[in-house]
């Protein structure tokens, strides 16, 4: 058996790999040609040391030896196809998110709204990332958005970091390293990726005082702790939790006002990054920047890739002297944004300034859709996929969250197409669907798959429906 196995050579020649190399390059499919015949050449060893008495006879005829590397020769094409395969599950591709997270952290959060699209073909060539047109003069990253900001939030200056957990290391360490700032104990968070506020405090060089306790601070709590080594006051909303009950905090203007009257800096981590009332979808309230900036804050950091809908970054606004100091940062430099993310965030901000929000940007617009479009929207989807013996379709109502660390506990009315394969149990359809041609990410309730439109682009509709198409034809 080993010494029918094809070469590599060979296999190189096979209409099928020749097809591989079209799409991959000949380099990395005679990667994984190599790959497959080491494999296959370790378990023929492995099995011939188990039974000897299985090698194929010396005296095998040609007409025999030529079957056998026939089917060595299909049985390592088929390895090459799925070893591609794989590799290719392992790239980043455009998914559909079925799950119901509107934001959905391990499926990229918001999704991009056309015009950000837009934005990022006219800037993948030469742009003006670091060059004013006018003058021809180098100007600073990121200065294109800063009068839309200041329209939009009422800040006086504005910074583009690559997320928020960068604009509050960057900040903490610009305006109070080797100095006290100030935070409730209630707000000392961890978030996802085991980013606890306490450690990034200390990487910043930041000495932490903390006041109040966990569910219970008072603006006295802050006032006896300013001293003459403190910085700031730091406000944070703990946007992935909520403490209830006995529970009580001093308004962020009162904080804010506390602040200007000592003669300290007022930050404020809004989270999520709003810029539209979410009470408007019937959603309860999230801080917004426009809100934190009148009420006082002096740097408010949010992020752009949750509520405001854009790519991921973290945004930094405020007045004028403490936005120019974290710019002048040398830190700054290293967690700044590049061309792409300036331009998706550019066109996602217009949308804002032109009162279209709502209608452009896919996480708004998933977040206020109706009930009644959801469920017109699956009656279609389940005719395109259409009823059969093997796959039972059922259209209800069900709940929806919407993660990305905003607006915890809080549960969005939806609908659901629940799937229930007559061979396939709900975790193999779950699996086909992720990693079929048209990858689908759903979620498993009571052994049912379940499809839910919320989370769905609707111009994702039709492809959804494909896709349980293609999976139910393959699991018969």
């Amino acid at each position: 058996m080993l010494r029918h196995l094809p070469s590599v050579t060979d296999l190189l020649e096979q209409p099928a790999i020749l097809e591989l190399c079209a799409g991959h390059g000949r380099l990395l499919v005679t990667k994984w040609v190599r790959q497959a015949v080491d494999q296959k050449r370790a378990a023929l060893r492995k099995q011939l040391q188990q039974s000897p008495a299985e090698k194929l006879p010396a005296e095998t005829g040609d007409k025999d030896a030529a079957a056998v590397r026939d089917l060595l020769r299909i049985e390592l094409l088929e390895a090459v196809v799925e070893i591609a395969h794989q590799s290719d599950l392992e790239r980043v591709q455009g998914i559909i998110n079925a799950t119901g997270i509107v934001l959905h952290t391990g499926l990229g959060r918001a999704p991009l709204s056309a015009g950000a699209k837009q934005a990022l073909q006219d800037a993948a060539g030469a742009c003006n990332a670091e060059v004013d047109i006018a003058t021809g003069d180098r100007r600073y990253r990121g200065y294109q958005l800063n009068s839309t900001l200041q329209l939009l939030t009422g800040c006086e200056s504005s910074l583009i970091v690559n997320n928020n957990a960068a604009a509050t290391l960057l900040t903490l360490q610009a305006l109070g390293a080797g100095r006290e700032v100030i935070i409730s104990r209630g707000e000392l968070i961890e978030i996802g990726g085991s980013f606890r506020l306490p450690e990034i405090f200390e990487l910043s060089g930041v000495i932490l005082r903390e006041v109040g306790t966990t569910n219970r601070t008072s603006l006295k709590d802050y006032e006896n702790a300013i001293g003459p080594d403190t910085a700031a006051i730091m406000h944070v909303h703990p946007s992935n939790y909520r403490v209830v009950g006995f529970a009580s905090k001093p308004d962020e203007a009162d904080m804010f006002a506390l602040a200007r009257e000592h003669g300290v800096i007022a930050i404020d981590d809004i989270g999520s990054g709003a810029m539209f009332d979410t009470r408007d979808a019937g959603l309860p309230y999230e801080p917004t920047f426009q809100h934190s900036i009148a009420a006082g804050a002096d740097v408010v950091l949010g992020s752009g890739d949750k509520l405001l809908g854009g790519p991921q970054c973290g945004i930094i606004v405020g007045n004028d002297k403490c936005v120019a100091k974290i710019r002048q940062h040398p830190l700054a430099r290293a967690v700044r944004v590049g061309k792409l993310t300036l331009a998706a965030l550019g066109a996602t901000l217009d949308s804002y300034t032109r009162d279209e929000a709502r209608s452009e940007i896919p996480t708004q617009a998933m977040l206020f859709v109706t009930t009644e479009e959801l469920q017109s929207r699956a009656e279609a989807i389940k005719q395109e996929i259409a009823d059969g013996s093997d796959l039972r379709l059922t259209i209800r109502d069900d709940v929806s969250q919407v993660g990305g660390g905003s607006l915890p506990a809080v549960e969005l009315p939806t609908v659901v197409i629940a799937l229930k394969h007559q061979k396939l149990s709900a975790d193999d359809l779950a699996v086909r669907l992720r990693t079929g041609r048209i990858g689908v990410f759903v979620r498993i309730q009571n052994n049912e798959v379940l499809l839910d439109i919320r989370s769905v682009l609707p111009e994702d509709d039709s492809r959804l429906a494909l896709a349980v198409r293609l999976i139910r034809s393959e699991g018969r």
